[in-house]
């Protein structure tokens, strides 16, 4: 056979196997990524959020790992775990994340499918964290600071409590303070219960205007510690933060919060805490709070938009700042204040001003 025929021939054999490769182009697939939490340049983000990238595919498991999926601030890489389930790979970082930083995540092309198809490319994604490097401001509670215990329709005392610090009530009047057989004197009144004094609405001048003032002053604190933004945690534990150590910051749930069992607070002298709970607060019978490092009650302070429950024999730490009521069950102490806009109940318990 002549060169001149042979060319043709091999020509159309070309382009049929050219035609071949682009069909098997066609038909193979790259595991594009759906959805990445956080999303692309996010902000305000938890600094307990772990990080997950969606597939629309079954990866293999054993190639999504720490050598694929790695997150980093700047040039250092934060340390953590990999786990991969239901079309996700997810990390999580073995501490909490910095505060108002930038985070880099990136899936690199080693990861692939049951099938050995990879990423088209690296997939890199950034977002910030909220909160602040900065000490966290503390709530000012005006003159509602200045009572250890403050509320708007009574304060009820089942036996014997010992309380040390003022006592108010506004707008209620004397009559719905009970279980503490007061005296009364010139515009207050004791009880040998309470180490202080105890004022309601109806007493003598100038007790009804500091108690006007001190109820609105206790309403702006609680608007302000519900106000801050920017948390530095979010649902943490979904509202169980029973067993853990929390360092200072902005928490914010938007359901109820329960402690079963012992909390601890670790930070210095003038760090601070702000717990926002848009549900109930319960704490567990013979719980306790503590605090460690120099941590101060004054500088704790518990936003409880329901109502608030100290279990029996359980130790409280902090103010507590509630939209309804506060309880005190029997034996339960508390090393704070309990700033309630209804009711305030005590049943044998210790409470003492920070």
């Amino acid at each position: 056979m002549k060169l001149v025929n042979i060319i043709p021939v091999m020509a159309v054999l070309l382009a049929v196997f050219v035609s071949g490769c682009k069909k098997d182009e066609e038909t193979f697939t790259y595991p594009t990524g759906t959805s990445s939490n956080p999303t692309n340049n996010a902000t305000d983000v938890s600094r307990n959020n772990g990080v997950s990238f969606t597939f629309n595919e079954a990866m293999d498991p054993l190639t999504v790992n720490t050598l694929t999926f790695t997150l980093m601030n700047g040039t250092t890489a934060v340390p953590g775990t990999v786990s991969y389930a239901d079309k996700t790979a997810t990390f999580t970082p073995l501490g909490s994340l910095s505060a108002g930083t930038v985070y880099v995540a990136t899936l690199t092309t080693g990861a692939k499918t049951l099938a050995g198809s990879s990423l088209a490319s690296n997939a890199v994604w950034s977002f910030t964290t909220g909160g602040t490097a900065s000490t966290l401001a503390a709530v000012q509670l005006g003159t509602a600071a200045n009572y250890v215990i403050l509320a708007k329709t009574a304060i009820n005392n089942t036996a014997t409590s010992v309380v040390t610090g003022d006592l108010g009530l506004s707008p209620a009047a004397t009559s719905y303070i009970t279980g503490f057989a007061l005296t009364n004197a010139t515009g207050y009144a004791i009880a040998a219960q309470v180490t202080g004094k105890i004022f309601a609405a109806d007493m003598v001048a100038p007790t009804p205007v500091n108690l006007t003032t001190a109820v609105n002053n206790m309403n702006t604190g609680y608007n302000d510690a519900a106000g801050r933004t920017s948390p530095d945690y979010i649902e943490l534990g979904t509202g169980n933060i029973g067993g853990k150590t929390l360092a200072s910051g902005l928490y914010k749930w938007t359901n109820n919060v329960t402690i079963p069992s012992d909390l601890v607070l670790n930070g210095g002298a003038n760090d601070v805490w702000i717990f926002q709970i848009a549900g109930n607060l319960t704490v567990s019978s013979a719980a306790k709070v503590t605090l460690i490092g120099g941590a101060q009650a004054k500088n704790i302070f518990w936003q409880v938009a329901g109502n608030v429950s100290l279990g029996s024999t359980s130790h409280f730490e902090g103010i507590i700042l509630s939209k309804t009521s506060i309880t005190l069950n029997t034996g339960a102490s508390l090393n704070g204040r309990a700033l309630a806009q209804t009711a305030v109940i005590l049943q044998m318990n210790t409470v003492t001003q920070p």
